[in-house]
């Protein structure tokens, strides 16, 4: 579910941000050792990396023409006291949720993930995310092996519970802060190391319908829709997908104002490798310097309508989840937002 909330900034999403880059088509990057590596099945040109982008693009655009559209899968935690698989899918689909986050489960726990695929397919429940918060390039050497394999055996899970991918933040050179802001953060250094920590992740599982993400932040890469699809094509596996989070990207007034434009840039370049998004909705605490914060969707500046019209728009239904809200009322209330924008948009929720 995203790092956690800190009082201290107001919420983990508001702390991971983005440029807003204007579209472009053709990524030129300069010779990186990923691309000197030996590349075998795995490799493709730029000249084909750049024609499926465009090619993403046109057809991203066109189904927005056509009115093409899908019901959101919706979700978010149910609050649901029990631990039985089929009431937990119940009580997902009785707050009208048609997605969730992986409920608690080994990865060694066979009969149990059985019956969480079997419960949550039978009432039509996708299973979101499987969320695993460490940072991959921790100073310390067995910190950084440790997660690393709490990651591959997030994407283990993720593949053998059905959930639509595995998610971490591709990690950060602080030592003071898990997550937190580092000039290295946005250095090649930095870039080959996300790279190769995606490449060993997804080529130690192999998966076949789960995706591997890093969600994007303001202050480590990828961290803007460019920067993501550079790192796609470095990445070049099938089992790398994109995690969208939108309020991840809005760190100054004219991001703000123009969420709408970040939305479409976000849609247009990565809409085809989106596995699954975040709902929230952010607010400007007037002060002295810029200051967003975290708050529940609807009372928020985040341009819900666009959201869920390109959402719904994209052939592989990724899920949205509902985060970082502290109880129950406030989930239902973000719920209701959710539902009321996207009626009011001609949308559907499955129900």
């Amino acid at each position: 579910m995203g790092p956690p909330r800190l009082d201290g900034f107001r919420g983990a999403g508001a702390v991971r941000r983005a440029n807003f880059v204007s579209l472009a088509f053709k990524v030129e990057l300069p010779a990186r050792s990923w691309e000197k590596q030996d590349m075998n099945n795995h490799a493709f040109s730029r000249r084909q990396f750049v024609c499926s982008t465009v090619s993403a693009l046109l057809a991203s655009r066109r189904a927005t023409q056509a009115g093409e559209a899908r019901f959101i899968r919706l979700g978010a935690p149910p609050f649901a006291k029990t631990d039985d698989p089929e009431l937990l899918a119940l009580a997902h689909r009785k707050l009208g949720y048609r997605a969730a986050y992986c409920p608690k489960v080994a990865l060694d726990d066979a009969a149990r993930i059985k019956a969480l695929t079997d419960a949550f397919a039978k009432h039509d429940v996708v299973i979101a995310e499987v969320g695993r918060w460490v940072n991959l390039l921790d100073a310390d050497a067995e910190k950084r092996k440790k997660n690393l394999q709490t990651v591959t055996d997030g994407l283990a899970l993720a593949e053998a519970v059905g959930a639509r991918c595995c998610v971490d933040i591709a990690g950060s050179f602080s030592t003071t802060s898990w997550f937190g802001p580092h000039p290295d953060n946005f250095t090649d250094k930095f870039f080959d190391a996300a790279v190769e920590n995606a490449r060993r992740i997804i080529d130690a599982v192999k998966p076949k319908r789960a995706k591997f993400c890093y969600e994007m932040m303001g202050w480590a890469m990828p961290h803007d829709p460019d920067c993501y699809l550079r790192m796609i094509k470095a990445v070049d596996r099938d089992g790398f997908g994109v995690h969208l989070d939108p309020c991840n990207l809005v760190n100054s007034p004219e991001k703000f104002y123009r969420n709408a434009d970040l939305l479409n840039e976000c849609f247009d370049k990565l809409g085809r490798w989106i596995a699954s998004c975040h709902a929230k909705d952010l607010a400007w605490e007037v002060e002295m310097n810029v200051h967003f914060r975290e708050v529940c969707p609807g009372k928020g500046a985040l341009d819900y309508a666009t959201y869920l019209k390109r959402l719904a728009q994209l052939p592989q239904n990724p899920p949205l989840m509902i985060e970082h809200l502290a109880k129950a009322e406030e989930y239902d209330a973000a719920r209701q937002h959710i539902f009321e924008v996207g009626r009011k948009a001609g949308l559907s929720f499955g129900d």
